[in-house]
């Protein structure tokens, strides 16, 4: 399908729901975040923003990409609303055509999923080239599929972190794997359903 074809989804993906007027961050990117000094992230599919903000918010410089031009208006009114416009550059940016420029600390990279081609371990692995050493790329997949997910397919198989990492296959002279695990959690879906989910975490380090 066309590039015109995946805009569109998700603008209609985001156009079908309230924009979030206090959208919050991923439990598994505070998790992870919360103890490390702030500097350079990049927000790969920022979504609903609440990631973007919450670094934002705690010091981080933010380079905020989705493909959906809804989704990068949205930040950015949030971004303006709350005086973040010096720590967020917000871009529409679709990433099977390319990679955003630049170098960071932290590469986030939560529920990088869709129903479109996208060469998943080629952009991960351009991620994980894209870290200064001693920076993180944190990726959070689906491990179980919520009532509220765009995709109900009943045989839908989600890759372990591990068969993600053999995927992305970070030389270990380079990049060290820190974590990888599936943990369950009870998530609220943008209509306010509650479920019990499992996330597939990723952590990997890069050490020179």
């Amino acid at each position: 399908m066309s590039a015109t074809d995946a805009v569109t989804f998700w603008n209609g993906v985001y156009e079908g729901r309230s924009a979030a007027t206090d959208p919050r961050p991923n439990d598994r990117l505070t998790e992870v975040v919360s103890d490390l000094s702030p500097a350079d992230a990049l927000d790969l599919g920022c979504g609903d923003s609440g990631d973007t903000l919450w670094l934002a918010e705690r010091g981080w410089h933010v380079t905020a990409v989705d493909i959906s031009a809804v989704a990068i208006a949205r930040l950015t009114a949030l971004t303006n609303s709350r005086g973040l416009g010096t720590h967020v550059t917000a871009k529409q940016h679709d990433l099977r055509k390319s990679f955003p420029q630049g170098r960071f600390d932290l590469i986030s990279a939560h529920y990088l999923h869709t129903p479109f081609d996208l060469d998943r371990s080629t952009v991960l692995r351009g991620a994980a080239h894209a870290l200064r050493p001693g920076g993180r790329l944190l990726i959070v997949d689906h491990g179980s599929t919520a009532p509220w997910s765009w995709n109900q397919d009943p045989d839908l198989r989600y890759p372990s972190p591990r068969e993600v990492a053999a995927d992305i296959d970070p030389d270990p002279a380079t990049w060290l794997v820190e974590r990888a695990d599936a943990p369950r959690r009870i998530a609220t879906g943008p209509d306010g359903r509650t479920a019990e989910v499992t996330d597939h975490v990723l952590l990997i380090r890069r050490t020179v």
